[in-house]
């Protein structure tokens, strides 16, 4: 039997949940965000397929997805919803004879010793399909990088198989920000010097690469280009990295002084999530300013704690490195965890 690895990916899970609750709405345009209200500020958390056709994405200030999709439906952000959905599908991945290791709401990687990997991808489609009416995508892999891209072929509802072999044939002349670890810097990073598709990253000169852009960084992404990676999946429970929390304000904060104030409120509601489990290590903060360019700063405590006083100064002392008072439409606090 060959092992295997299947990037498990719920396709629009969040606006798929809230059409199970609305199906009156499937096939319109369903963006959810925010409170639902998409004259305050707040944004998107994700958008129905209907949606992305109008360029609507997660991330998007919900007015410029109103502005971009008039004829949108708007939903508040229905967290709980979301986690039993969820936890249900996880379930679901356990009761199959696999490793399964969790990855947030929607996601899962599984190592499964099979000689028909297209075959276990469906019947995972088909299980998840009959216990929770949500449709999921299925990426196939040698590793987990492979499964993970693997999974973006396959959208919606579908299976896609990625190998040593057919790497380089189904990637070679993208975009080197199409790979899972690249982002816009790096990739124009990369173009600086002379690179930019996957199959010339892959062709790069280690310890050219590695003078350019770091020892560490260089041969990675170079691996990164020729589809190594990890080959492990561990069934271990999903432990979050972080806790953070943030308010988007409806009117600008120009009292810099109101800042510090509900910087010290956001700390303290992460130090209580923080005292269920593992310490803070750091502490970051971040701030939008008007009209919507963010910049984050951290500390690191001094030791790892949950006391809600040292983590309220680490996110203070984050907060004096920020030398702008301009106004600030948004402000979040986030915690990292031990590890």
């Amino acid at each position: 039997m060959t092992r295997w690895v299947l990037h498990v990916d719920m396709d629009q899970f969040i606006a798929a949940v809230e059409l199970l609750r609305h199906p009156e709405l499937r096939g319109r345009p369903v963006v959810v965000g925010g409170d639902g209200d998409p004259t305050k500020r707040g944004v998107v958390s994700t958008a129905s397929y209907e949606a992305r056709e109008y360029g609507v994405h997660s991330g998007m200030p919900l007015r410029t997805a109103a502005r971009r999709c008039p004829e949108a439906v708007f939903l508040a952000v229905d967290r709980e919803l979301y986690e039993a959905a969820s936890a249900k599908v996880m379930a679901t991945l356990r009761e199959l004879h696999a490793v399964v290791e969790v990855l947030g709401w929607d996601e899962a990687f599984l190592a499964i010793d099979t000689e028909d990997p297209e075959g276990s991808a469906r019947e995972i489609q088909q299980r998840v399909r009959a216990a929770t009416d949500l449709d999921c995508s299925v990426g196939i892999g040698q590793n987990r990088l492979q499964a993970k891209m693997a999974t973006g072929f396959g959208k919606p509802a579908g299976v896609f198989r990625l190998t040593n072999d057919s790497w380089l044939e189904v990637l070679g002349e993208r975009r080197t920000d199409v790979l899972w670890g690249i982002g816009s810097k790096t990739a124009k990073r990369l173009i600086a010097l002379g690179i930019s598709t996957v199959l010339e990253l892959s062709q790069a000169d280690p310890q050219t690469l590695a003078a350019a852009v770091g020892p560490t960084t260089g041969p990675w992404l170079i691996n990164l280009a020729q589809g190594r990676g990890s080959t492990t999946v561990v069934s271990a429970p999903y432990v979050a990295r972080s806790h953070s929390r943030e308010t988007t304000f409806q009117q600008d904060l120009e009292d810099w002084e109101q800042v510090c104030r509900e910087v010290a409120i956001l700390s303290r509601r992460v130090a209580e999530d923080v005292s269920d489990g593992r310490r803070a290590v750091r502490v970051v903060v971040k701030v939008r300013y008007a009209p919507f360019t963010t910049r984050t700063h951290g500390r690191a405590l001094t030791a790892p704690s949950s006391d809600a006083e040292a983590i309220q100064q680490a996110a203070l002392t984050a907060l004096d490195a920020f030398t702008s008072r301009r106004p600030v439409r948004l402000l979040g606090v986030r915690a990292e965890l031990e590890t």
